[in-house]
């Protein structure tokens, strides 16, 4: 599956297991983890699809 859109919704718990297993698409902000902008998502679909089955608030959404 191509992945073209990477989000998180509201409720991030800011504890960086996104960062730490996709680091290349998500990086800390001030309060919650981001995605990054301007990446080719679709380099990186097995590490952001392990990164939201393993956040455990489920806030990180693709498409």
């Amino acid at each position: 599956m191509a992945i073209k859109k990477v989000w998180i919704e509201e409720g991030c718990t800011a504890c960086e297991m996104c960062v730490d297993i996709c680091p290349d698409v998500f990086e800390m902000g001030d309060d919650e983890a981001v995605v990054k902008q301007g990446v080719n998502y679709d380099d990186h679909a097995s590490e952001i699809e392990e990164a939201a089955d393993s956040c455990p608030v489920e806030v990180i959404q693709y498409e």
